[in-house]
């Protein structure tokens, strides 16, 4: 059967979480059913829930319709709502990253020279939610 469906479009993707998995307490992880989160649904969770941005600016954030902000926001909460109520873990589906970096306040991009490592501050002005940019 054909697809009359549009390719994907890339999405602008700032978040970079410090953990890949959430689990309840007390209970191994291979013994747990697992919901698979991804980074763009990361990402419209962080904008919409916790930045408590419209659905119009985030959007613009992401470089995506309003719709398209919409629909991956109601998946990614979706999915967090079922693994809180039925106990699964959440494992957040990251693409690579670079070693550059933009600021979400002043959208300084730079490159952070040291591999190992992640810059604390923005060297521009000092903010510090900065996130890597994808490769």
């Amino acid at each position: 059967m054909l697809s009359l469906s549009r390719p994907k479009k890339n999405r602008q993707v700032l978040c970079s979480p410090d953990s890949l998995y959430f689990k309840p307490r007390a209970i191994p992880l291979r013994a747990l059913e697992e919901t698979v989160l991804a980074d763009d649904e990361l990402e419209s969770l962080r904008l919409a829930d916790l930045y408590g941005l419209y659905h119009k600016e985030a959007a613009v954030r992401m470089q995506i319709s309003r719709q398209t902000f919409g629909n991956i926001l109601k998946s990614g909460r979706k999915k967090v709502a079922d693994a809180l109520v039925n106990g699964k873990a959440i494992r957040i589906q990251c693409e690579a990253f670079s070693n550059a970096f933009i600021c979400d306040d002043c959208a300084h991009i730079w490159k952070f020279e040291d591999l190992a490592g992640r810059p604390d501050a923005c060297p521009h002005c000092s903010g510090e939610k900065i996130y890597p940019l994808p490769l």
